[in-house]
């Protein structure tokens, strides 16, 4: 499959190319980062070119579309990870200079619109999992409609072990508006 660029009123979502690894990888430096995601550490920008090379490689498989979130500049990363079967996992970071605008939540929306839709993946099912205290996404999955469905107990693994996880899922057929979650209070 060819890159699909999405755009929303503010935002670009377009593949992530090798032009971009000075600035993903000055981005990863920030700690929530390093903390929330499972991008390795120390993060360089060797990392990042080969981010770019298996981005192309997700897209060009139908398997894993990523997206560089650019408003203009790059703001953060976002994508459908492990398509399998109708299903996939979303996932997302911001740059710390780009936090607190809604972008997470404009490019996600984008993102999931376009995953669920028959004239795009036509998915039905999104599921959407973090690392407990990660409350800014949560925050972002939540106000897109996502239901949250429980804790999963050494549920995420990154380069710095074994972490508690969230998660939460969105069928095709869910209505788009805010959920109660039990996790979140």
């Amino acid at each position: 499959m060819e890159p699909v660029v999405l755009r929303t009123a503010r935002l670009e979502l377009s593949a992530p190319t090798a032009a971009d690894a000075e600035a993903i990888a000055e981005a990863a430096q920030d700690p929530d980062i390093r903390r929330y995601t499972r991008l390795p550490w120390p993060y360089e920008v060797s990392h990042a070119v080969e981010f770019a090379k298996i981005a192309r490689r997700g897209w060009t498989e139908g398997t894993e579309p990523t997206w560089a979130i650019r408003a203009p500049e790059l703001a953060g990363m976002i994508g459908l990870n492990r398509i399998d079967g109708g299903a996939a996992e979303i996932g997302y970071w911001l740059a710390a200079s780009a936090r607190r605008r809604g972008y997470a939540t404009e490019a996600a929306r984008a993102v999931v619109d376009w995953g669920l839709d028959p004239d795009g993946l036509g998915l039905q099912r999104i599921e959407w999992l973090a690392i407990v205290g990660n409350t800014a996404s949560a925050a972002v999955a939540r106000g897109l409609g996502f239901r949250y469905e429980g804790l999963l107990r050494g549920g995420v693994e990154t380069p710095r072990g074994r972490h508690d996880g969230w998660i939460a899922g969105l069928l095709a057929g869910d209505a788009r508006t805010a959920q109660p979650w039990p996790a979140l209070g």
